[in-house]
């Protein structure tokens, strides 16, 4: 026999031992699969769409009865090597599987399917994965906006409504690490904030890792979250158009040949072409208290726009070769004239924001158990502001760059059906400089800053042959060039089945991080993107640590789940700066930590056509600053005490159906004292973050239909309304003294009553 026969062989002799191991059924007797096919259609009222050939000679054991219809779906697809696609309650359409042996492997890890919604699943180790494709529906979003979607999951909330300031736990938004196709970006959000700048066109699957992060991912204290593209060649091509009262969008996949494939993603806002209400109620979120709305001036001409491109070209020279291209360019940018009554004069200003990245990744399957993976990249972020100010002929320009060349090399090494062993090394160069220039007086200055991290990594995922039990254990160690020091993370994942419908789960890891977002004056910026990228320098601002511990408890059986997960979570390192202060310590710069203490609880029911979740919230998130209000501790700006979401979806036939509301505690506040407001020419504050605003509560609605345009061609129609009842939340207070002494008191308005409306055809 000859070599590659052998291979062959020996390839497709693992994949059958994957599929047997990991298929738990009540009988090895193995019956054609049509027939099998035909008695879940009856079990579950449920009907396949399939074409002959899709299933000849195929065989299957018949399930148990007592397995949910995912479970049944997840176990057919390894044992059968097909993928089923669920249109709705109903309809499954059954097409060849276009996975390799490691796909079949991560198959496997998924541990609950439809976690809230169809497409969110829970998996072994203890992470959310998001099947864009598979996505059912949320309150308030009409598609898969991905870290609109990451805040449905519990422990996650933004404080201010934007997905440029996700808080995970307790941490600010600097601190998750956002990874586009393995390349790390430094820009999440378009319209400053309120949308993702991420399009789920060509996104495969988003990983959400609150604890238990796997030891190949570093240089981030709290969440990861890393989106995956399709990295599998199509046999045809497709694509689709999309407009919403935002933005125009379109998509392709084209085959070049049977080796070579193209997809491409574009989005741009049509908000300089023409004004919706939408538009009109996101540049007023968005711009209040900045300069464009707090300026005397008259403000004309203005435009604000942005887009995103993403591409990725993939070659399969060999069955046991690809390589892929990938790149992405988002943009936002704002210009506006102002001018001075009475005057002709024009001036201009504005604001621009942009991360381009390119990457490239080979991957070679060595044989039926040992594959590598070599990846380079490099991503540019970039925020550039002009600011001219009529009153002093004063013109102000700010600069924030970050660059970033990154290489990374992983082995996985299949040493069982139960046993997969990872290693890898990284090394990246980070470069980040900050500018400022005036014209009256005359200033300049320019600071950057260059560090080197050296990573290794070691990590092994075992699973029971009973599919009870799941170990995921692993050792990363970083060297920056910054420090002599070399920090050691040691990240676990563990979790146990019993009692047939139980399931705990152990999750620690500890963490660093060397870059970080802080804030030197409200009003940088415009006030609209305030925060600039720093670099540590192990001084006045030093290496970020954590350490994070989890227990979590979970039940599910006959469509319900309930899971508890309590955890504790410490960061050192932080500084003042960076946590966005409006109190008495805005322009201190100190060094502290801080401590959460939590727990997420979800009860999550499904029906045939009905699914609801209840996801609740309690935590205790305080400061230590050794050199602030006297070493005690005291609330973090982030502190939600209280945060609730309620949610139900329906789906009928095409038609699907989404309510739901969010409550949380509100946010924290530093007062003025009552009755000695002003002291020595400054504010006298009450004791720091001492108080909570008003209570944050937002019903959203969202409905989708989806029909059959031509032949060819799907179409789907989307409604969403954001803030259903139009609630005046009060996202942030604070306090600044005018000339006579007097307070002038500050409010930021939350979004309100915002509507939306979308078309697009896939084809």
């Amino acid at each position: 026999m000859s070599n590659k026969r052998t291979l062959t062989f020996l390839f497709f002799l693992f994949v059958f031992n994957v599929c047997n191991i990991f298929s738990q059924t009540i009988t090895d007797d193995r019956h054609p699969l049509v027939s099998v096919l035909e008695i879940i259609q009856e079990r579950y009222t449920i009907r396949f769409s399939y074409a002959d050939i899709t299933i000849a000679n195929k065989t299957s054991v018949l399930p148990a009865e007592n397995l949910e219809l995912n479970d049944v779906l997840n176990r057919l697809e390894r044992d059968c090597h097909l993928e089923f696609s669920v249109l709705n309650s109903r309809f499954i359409v059954i097409q060849p599987a276009k996975k390799n042996v490691t796909d079949i492997q991560k198959l496997d890890e998924v541990y609950l399917s439809d976690y809230l919604t169809s497409g969110i699943s829970k998996t072994k180790a203890g992470g959310i994965a998001i099947r864009t494709k598979k996505f059912g529906i949320l309150p308030g979003l009409i598609e898969p906006d991905i870290l609109q979607t990451v805040q449905a999951l519990p422990g996650v909330l933004s404080t201010d409504e934007s997905v440029s300031n996700l808080n995970v736990r307790g941490g600010t938004h600097d601190q998750n690490l956002i990874l586009w196709d393995g390349i790390k970006m430094y820009q999440s959000g378009h319209f400053f904030g309120l949308i993702s700048s991420f399009t789920p066109n060509l996104t495969r699957k988003v990983e959400v890792s609150k604890n238990g992060t796997s030891a190949q991912f570093g240089d981030a204290v709290s969440s990861t979250i890393a989106m995956e593209l399709d990295s599998q060649l199509n046999n045809e091509a497709s694509g689709g158009l999309g407009l919403n009262l935002i933005n125009f969008s379109g998509f392709g996949k084209v085959p070049i040949t049977d080796k070579l494939e193209m997809q491409v993603s574009a989005r741009r806002s049509i908000t300089d072409v023409f004004e919706t209400a939408t538009y009109s109620n996101y540049f007023e979120r968005v711009f209040q208290d900045t300069d464009i709305t707090n300026s005397e001036n008259t403000i004309k001409n203005d435009a604000f726009y942005f887009y995103d491109v993403n591409s990725k070209l993939i070659y399969k020279p060999s069955k046991k070769d690809q390589i892929s291209l990938s790149a992405t360019t988002t943009f936002n940018a704002l210009r506006y004239i102002e001018s001075p009554t009475g005057t002709s004069t024009n001036i201009s200003s504005g604001i621009e924001q942009r991360n381009q990245a390119v990457g490239i990744t080979y991957r070679r399957d060595w044989n039926s158990k040992f594959s590598t993976e070599a990846q380079a990249y490099v991503t540019h972020y970039k925020l550039d502001a002009r600011n001219f100010k009529i009153e002093n002929n004063q013109q102000l320009q700010q600069q924030n760059e970050v660059l970033e060349t990154n290489l990374k090399l992983n082995t996985e090494f299949y040493v069982n059906p139960n046993l997969i062993w990872l290693n890898g090394i990284q090394v990246f160069e980070i470069g980040v400089s900050n500018g400022e220039a005036t014209n009256n007086p005359p200033f300049k200055s320019r600071l950057k800053k260059i560090a080197i991290s050296t990573s290794g990594y070691s990590e092994a995922i075992w699973s029971s042959t009973s599919n009870k039990t799941f170990i995921k254990a692993g050792l990363r160690a970083n060297k920056y060039s910054i420090s002599n020091q070399i920090h050691i993370e040691p990240r676990l994942s563990f979790s146990q089945k019993f009692l047939k419908y139980f399931k705990l789960e152990v999750l620690g890891e500890y963490k660093s991080q060397i870059t970080s977002q802080v804030i030197d004056r409200q009003n940088d910026f415009l006030g609209i993107e305030k925060r600039r990228w720093v670099l540590a320098n192990n001084t006045t601002i030093p290496t970020l640590k954590s350490k994070q511990a989890s227990l979590g408890l979970q039940y599910k059986a006959n469509k319900l789940l309930v899971s508890a997960e309590f955890y504790a979570k410490n960061v050192n390192g932080i500084t003042t700066r960076s946590q966005g202060m409006q109190n008495q310590y805005q322009f201190v710069n100190a060094i502290g930590s801080y401590r959460v203490n939590g727990i997420d609880f979800l009860i999550n029911k499904q029906f045939t056509n009905f699914s609801m979740w209840l996801s609740y919230s309690l935590s205790a998130n305080d400061y230590t600053f050794e050199t602030l209000n006297d070493g005690a501790t005291f609330p973090n700006t982030t502190d939600i005490t209280n945060a609730l979401t309620f949610a139900n979806t329906y789906t009928i036939n095409n038609l699907k159906l989404a309510l739901g509301f969010n409550w949380h505690t509100g946010n924290i506040t530093t007062a003025p004292v009552v009755g000695n407001e002003v002291f020595d020419g400054n504010i006298n504050y009450e004791s720091p973050n001492s108080r909570h605003l008003k209570d944050y509560f937002r019903t959203d609605f969202s409905a989708t239909f989806n029909f059959k345009f031509t032949e060819t061609t799907k179409a789907d129609i989307g409604v969403s309304i954001w803030n259903l009842f139009n609630t005046k939340n009060n996202l942030n207070t604070y306090y600044s003294i005018e000339p006579d002494d007097s307070i002038l008191k500050i409010e930021k308005r939350s979004l309100g009553i915002t509507p939306n409306v979308s078309f697009k055809l896939t084809f």
